[in-house]
């Protein structure tokens, strides 16, 4: 994986020496030794080599060797711990770019697939996806296979039939399993959302970055307040919470590096620069 551009990476929940990359032209790769040696996974996955990026990874919550990955060229999923992949884009034939994927860890069989073309929903693992726009895209376009792109999309941990999902024009929330959207969060200084968690500790808390910093709400996404001290750069490309501790969070900026909270982002210190081994 020397020359790859790696765009997303993911850990498996399960045996946390296991790391999955995803590459720009270079489909997939996995290391077993938390990142010493990588070997390519990209059986099934040819056609996703040389102009596709792989954007995103998710697990199954209870099989970590059951795992989709959102591509520039589709859905695909594995059952192997990625070995073999095949394509789950069944039902969305105005789109073929897919940025993000959501997974209802109660109940497994649910996913949400954010898309150039909007929202689509599966109710059985990725066989078959149907439309779920009703709110999101103007009806005018609504077939347009780029009417509306979806960076982010999440399911309320507390909430699960509340969903949220982060587009290149705003932020939407549905409470009824994405049957129907609304538009929230329009007081925001920047629409265009990069990154967004839902607090799995506190019910209502969201946290969103753009290139206006990071932005807090812990009423649903009707109030925000920005939560920027300690950063020197606002330009915020992705923001994460600490699986052990919920109230360290991690920013990373274009611009300034990395930076950690360690008390739900009131205050950011910037993380050491990261240095290769010679």
């Amino acid at each position: 994986m020397t020359h790859s551009r790696v765009i997303s990476m993911a850990i498996d929940p399960a045996y946390p020496a296991t790391v999955y990359a995803g590459t720009k032209g270079d489909a997939v790769f996995k290391s077993y030794d938390g990142g010493q040696r990588w070997v390519s996974q990209r059986s099934g996955l040819e056609g996703v080599v040389m102009t596709s990026v792989v954007n995103q990874f998710v697990f199954d919550p209870l099989d970590s060797n059951r795992l989709f990955v959102a591509t520039t060229l589709g859905i695909f999923e594995s059952q192997n711990g990625g070995e073999t992949w095949q394509k789950r884009m069944d039902g969305m034939k105005e789109v073929l770019m897919v940025v993000t994927l959501a997974l209802d860890s109660t109940r497994p069989t649910i996913l949400y697939a954010g898309t150039s073309g909007g929202v689509y929903k599966t109710m059985n693992r990725a066989v078959r996806w149907e439309k779920a726009n009703n709110g999101l895209v103007p009806p005018d376009i609504l077939q347009s296979s780029r009417a509306l792109g979806v960076t982010v999309i999440q399911v309320d941990p507390h909430v699960p039939d509340t969903v949220y999902a982060a587009t290149l024009n705003g932020l939407y929330r549905s409470t009824d399993g994405a049957k129907s959207w609304t538009r929230i969060a329009q007081s925001l200084p920047d629409q265009m959302i990069s990154a967004m968690v839902l607090d799995r500790a506190k019910a209502g808390v969201i946290c969103i970055a753009s290139r206006e910093g990071v932005h807090k709400s812990e009423d649903g996404g009707i109030t925000w307040i920005p939560i920027n001290k300690g950063l020197a750069s606002l330009n915020v490309r992705s923001l994460a919470q600490s699986p052990t501790d919920p109230k360290m969070f991690y920013v990373g900026t274009n611009g300034s590096g990395l930076y950690r909270s360690r008390d739900e982002g009131d205050r950011w210190e910037p993380m050491p620069p990261v240095r290769s081994r010679i």
